[in-house]
């Protein structure tokens, strides 16, 4: 953010107050009109866009709207002070009040603010990527509302701030490296996504993850697989990935990144299967390497025709969105922990190749969101600490290991370890923790 915001920002507050009271100087000389269209359409149009030191559109936009939404906060309390001094004069202090005149200023005012006020609520709706539901929901029902609608638009200022300060920071940050290439690894980056989910082009599984490494220099391929199988069946589905990519680029090796179920399946593909020769390392980010018990627990309460009913549904769901033999259950009864201690016991670690695994701590089930928020408690019963889904005696493996979490109440849960959510975690950049573990293995010439 550039410096010396205030003097703009003071610029601006004057500018669009003396506009949005201006009735009475309009009804003595319509040339007012000079100064008061152009201060209209200054702060609407260009207020804040040059202050944001960042190459991203999206980023001035949206510190246009904060500005805006900082404008209208103080002008309309302005706009509210001298309103209510003028009504005292009017009333007590003029031989014949006229009303009239009066709530035609006051009428003008508050046209002028919720057109400054929508300014900024579009702009932001659009391009903020912090703002959650829940406020921009009050920010629609209580725009109308006098002086809730000013609360509101503080909340909102504050956490689009943040935000667009936090992006402008990493920004910088990697327009500082970017000689440095940190994260152009010997071997390109292969993304194996978990149980549940699919690689899409709009929607992506990894959130803005892939997209900081690339701009770090990495080279980014994913797994292509299907949403629910088997730990065999996505094995063979990761076996010729592999091979696809191995083939098709002359790369001769790959570092897999593999969340959740993910590791599993890639610790499958290279134990059973053979492709440890075309692996130059596997990093598991949160795996049930030995399983989950209250999963366990769900199968046994939950009755099998419902069971049957609710697979029946996914798998006919999720083959008309591209997955050509999905299976629900055979995926579920895979991360059974008997079957997953059992694959730990006899897989081991392979030799030849790097491997490091990754994991979180979630304190809180309220910051887990649907279904973590559900599943967090069951799994803290039967598990301990965990993630949401899956306990800390379950992530550790291979060669080293790394237990995350953030300071507070918060902590780091299954989905923010692929930025599910896009949220920024006060303490955790999830963003940057993978520029480090990716520039890792190239240190180590992977």
């Amino acid at each position: 953010m550039k410096k010396n915001g205030w003097l703009g920002y003071l610029f601006y507050l004057c500018a669009y107050s003396l506009a949005s009271n201006s009735f009475f100087l309009l009804r003595f000389d319509l040339v007012f009109l000079a100064l008061v269209i152009p201060a209209f359409l200054l702060v609407n149009v260009c207020a804040g866009l040059h202050r944001v030191n960042s190459p991203s559109l999206r980023l001035r936009i949206c510190f246009h709207g904060v500005e805006v939404l900082a404008i209208f906060a103080g002008s309309s309390l302005i706009g509210i002070l001298y309103h209510g001094a003028l009504a005292l004069y009017t009333a007590f202090f003029t031989a014949q009040p006229d009303w009239q005149a009066f709530l035609w200023s006051l009428g003008v005012c508050a046209a002028m603010e919720l057109i400054l006020l929508w300014n900024g609520v579009v702009c932001i709706y659009l391009t903020s990527v912090q703002l959650g539901i829940k406020l921009r929901v009050a920010g629609v029902l209580c725009g109308l509302i006098p002086v809730v609608n000013l609360i509101v638009s503080l909340l909102i200022i504050r956490t689009v701030y943040k935000e667009i300060r936090f992006e402008s920071e990493k920004d910088a940050l990697n327009a500082g490296r970017a000689a440095e290439q940190v994260c152009r690894t010997k071997y390109p980056i292969l993304l194996v996504h978990g149980v549940f989910f699919r690689d899409n082009r709009h929607l992506n599984y990894w959130g803005r993850i892939p997209g900081e490494l690339e701009r770090n220099g990495a080279t980014i391929y994913y797994g292509k697989h299907q949403s629910a199988a088997s730990i065999e069946e996505s094995a063979w589905e990761m076996k010729r990935r592999i091979l696809e990519i191995v083939r098709e680029t002359g790369c001769g090796k790959v570092n897999i990144i593999a969340h959740s179920k993910g590791g599993l399946d890639c610790r499958y593909a290279i134990g059973y299967l053979g492709v440890g020769e075309y692996v130059a390392s596997l990093t598991t980010i949160n795996t049930p390497h030995r399983g989950c018990l209250f999963a366990d627990y769900l199968l046994t309460k939950i009755p099998r025709w419902i069971q049957n009913e609710v697979a029946r549904a996914y798998n006919r769901t999720l083959k008309k969105l591209g997955d050509p033999a999905p299976s629900f259950l055979a995926a579920v009864y895979d991360l059974r922990a008997e079957n997953c201690i059992r694959l730990d016991r006899e897989l081991g670690v392979p030799e030849g190749i790097f491997c490091q695994s990754v994991g979180s701590r979630l304190n809180h089930a309220s910051h887990g969101k649907f279904p973590m928020n559900f599943s967090f408690h069951l799994a803290r019963y039967f598990d301990g600490p965990n993630d949401g889904i899956v306990s800390d005696r379950s992530f550790r493996w291979g060669e080293e290991y790394y237990l995350l979490g953030s300071p507070g109440r918060r902590g780091v849960s299954h989905c923010d370890m692929i930025d599910l959510n896009r949220e920024n975690i006060e303490g955790f950049d999830v963003r940057e923790f993978y520029v480090w573990l990716v520039n890792g293995l190239k240190k180590k010439g992977l």
